[in-house]
């Protein structure tokens, strides 16, 4: 029986993506000339193509926390033709920081989602895994009101060991004194939740909102490791009851 559910953070229950292109369009439009001569989904995908490469550039320890945000911020700068400092990038960073928190939230699925696991599994304790600086997102988690439901937050740049390395969840299995086979872990990327996860010998789930293609060494993966499928968080409380 499953008596600990553990969730990824950014676009399992908190709407990150969403809230990362409305920031970056007002940010740019605020700005003005030359960062407005793009077209919207190209500033997008500009930026979340530096978040991917830059942020996984602080989980492997290439980069420090402020260091991937001025990596972020100069590189967009200089796809603009703008030459920013170390410093310059830290305060464009944090000016784009101030519209990107404005549009915090949680998916709409993810509170009813816990109510509904609640109700099927009398006594569940919830807890998050998170790959990410422990107070930026614990600031995250108390913004949206997730504080008053999660008992657990477990943020790799504090224990050291991001996923999907097996310990970080066993790290969070112990936090909560349940065992693996008891817990099970929801996120929407695909090797380094679902497949991590079930590898570690919980429940691996994979949130799939978007009908994603996996490549074909992920699918193999995820079928020998036993990895469910779910496309909103709607389907979780059946599929965990």
């Amino acid at each position: 029986m499953i008596r600990v559910v553990l969730f990824d953070l950014d676009d399992t229950l908190f709407a990150h993506r969403a809230a990362v292109e409305s920031g970056i369009l007002a940010y740019a439009q605020a700005l003005g000339a030359p960062y407005g001569a793009l077209e919207a989904d190209e500033v997008v995908t500009i930026w979340h193509d530096l978040e991917e490469e830059h942020y996984h550039s602080y989980l492997a320890g290439d980069l420090d926390f402020e260091g991937q945000r001025q990596a972020r911020a100069r590189d967009f700068a200089a796809r603009h033709g703008v030459a920013l400092s170390d410093d310059q990038a830290s305060a464009w960073f944090a000016d784009y920081f101030e519209h990107y928190v404005a549009a915090w939230s949680l998916h709409d699925d993810a509170l009813p989602a816990l109510d509904a696991l609640e109700r099927r599994l009398p006594g569940v304790r919830f807890g998050l895994i998170t790959n990410g600086d422990l107070a930026f997102q614990r600031r995250k988690v108390e913004a949206v009101g997730l504080d008053a439901r999660i008992e657990h937050l477990i943020a790799s740049g504090e224990v050291g060991i991001p996923k999907p390395d097996a310990a970080i969840f066993r790290v969070a299995c112990e936090a909560f004194g349940a065992p693996p086979e008891e817990a099970a872990y929801i996120g929407d990327r695909l090797r380094t939740d679902a497949i991590g996860a079930a590898r570690a010998g919980l429940t691996g789930v994979w949130l799939n909102r978007h009908d994603a293609v996996p490549s074909p060494d992920d699918e193999r993966d995820a079928v020998d490791a036993g990895v469910r499928i779910i496309r909103s968080l709607d389907e979780l409380p059946s599929l965990l009851a």
